[in-house]
This record gives structure tokens, C-alpha cells and sequence, in this order.
């Protein structure tokens, strides 16, 4: 146990100057997840995040200009792990059944990284132009894979327009229905069987049945 910080500088120091950096600097966002998801942004120091990254305040000055700017930088780096997290963990089926899969994997990133719902809670009010990037990247991307679902067929009848909005309607299920299944008594929990299989009956089925026409709705 003693050796590890030991081989960890080791390693660092075979590094090359720009492998070097980039390794500093994912240490520093790695600790400011850490202390934002404890403390909240208000409370997310400087300090506070280079003692979490065993690194020195000046160290973190040659990485970002200010406090501000790694805070804007957090939440959209943050949702490229997750994009890329739940891309790895999505197959080759049928789109219906990567949708579902998407869904799920959402709720294991979150398991993997429980600070992200505070960190987009809050990112707001306290990270502004990092919270608009990171929907304008997730709706992006989301956009592009239900694109590619409608040229092979899967989905007919939606404009690019219409994705969009579906994508945020997407992206505000995950958020609310994590505030509510995801966390208990302060832990994270996985997600119950029922809310997937709620999320696939909608996906697949619809929600609601229109009447047949001649039952005294002819809309």
C-alpha cells in the first residue's frame, strides 16, 4: 500500500510534457467532480480542489485561467465520459432496443459517478456557459443517432426539429426520474426493473390509444 504513490510518480515521470499535462489535468477535474458533488459549486474552492488533486495552486493556474473557467470546463467534460459511457454500452440491435439500453446506461453512469446530478443541478446558476454546452453537446449527439435511426428506417415521420425536442424531452426524463429512483438516503441506488420497463412500453408503444374513427371523434 505504501508503494503506490511511489509507482504513481513513477509513472508520471515517463510521461512526456503534453501526456504529462493531460494527466494533471484530468486529475484536476477528477477532484473538482469530487468536491463540487460534496460541497456544491459555492463551496468549490481552489483550495479545496488541489488538495483533492495532489497538485499545487500554482499548478492548477497553468491549466485554467481562473476558478470560473474549470467550472464551465467540468459539466461538459463530465458529459462526454457519460456520452461515451453509454455509447460503449449500447449494441447493434434493433433502434427501439439501443434507445432502451441508452436509458439504462444513463442510470449506471450515474451510479458510477454519483456527483453528476448535483453538478448539472446546480451548473445553472453557478456554471452557465458550461451548462448550455453540455445540453447544446448531448442534444447534438442524441440528434445524430435518431438521424441515423430514421435513414435506416427505424423512425418515420419526425423532422430534425421534432428530434430536438424529443432529445430534451429524453434528457428531462433522465434528469427528474434520477432525482426520484436513484438516490435513497443519500447513496445511489440502481434503478428499479419497473421504471426501464415503463420507459420501453412508452418507447415502443406509445402511451395512449386514439379512438377509432365513427366513435364521436372524427378529429
Amino acid at each position: 500500500m505504501t508503494q503506490a504513490p511511489q509507482n504513481t510518480s513513477a509513472k508520471v515521470m515517463k510521461l512526456n510534457r503534453v501526456e504529462r499535462n493531460a494527466w494533471t489535468k484530468r486529475r484536476i477535474f477528477d477532484a473538482a467532480t469530487k468536491i463540487v458533488g460534496k460541497y456544491g459549486y459555492a463551496e468549490a474552492s481552489v483550495a479545496r480542489i488541489t488538495e483533492e488533486a495532489g497538485v499545487a495552486q500554482g499548478t492548477f493556474y497553468n491549466h485554467f485561467e481562473n476558478r470560473q473557467q474549470l467550472l464551465d470546463q467540468l459539466l461538459p467534460k463530465i458529459g462526454v465520459d457519460m456520452v461515451r459511457f453509454i455509447r460503449e454500452r449500447t449494441g447493434t440491435a434493433h433502434a427501439a432496443k439501443q434507445e432502451i439500453e441508452r436509458f439504462g446506461a444513463f442510470f449506471d453512469f450515474i451510479r458510477e459517478v454519483p456527483e453528476f446530478l448535483r453538478i448539472l443541478n446546480e451548473a445553472e446558476f453557478f456554471a452557465a456557459t458550461g451548462y448550455q454546452k453540455h445540453l447544446d453537446n448531448v442534444s447534438t449527439a442524441y440528434v445524430r443517432i435518431l438521424r441515423r435511426a430514421r435513414d435506416a428506417g427505424a423512425i418515420d415521420g419526425f423532422s430534425d426539429e421534432e428530434f430536438e425536442a424529443i432529445v430534451h424531452m429524453f434528457m428531462g426524463a433522465r434528469g427528474y426520474l434520477s432525482r426520484r429512483y436513484s438516490y435513497t438516503e443519500g447513496a445511489v441506488t440502481a434503478v428499479p426493473d419497473h421504471v426501464i420497463s415503463a420507459y420501453e412500453k412508452l418507447i415502443t408503444r406509445g402511451l395512449f390509444t386514439l379512438p377509432a374513427k365513427g366513435n364521436g371523434d372524427d378529429r
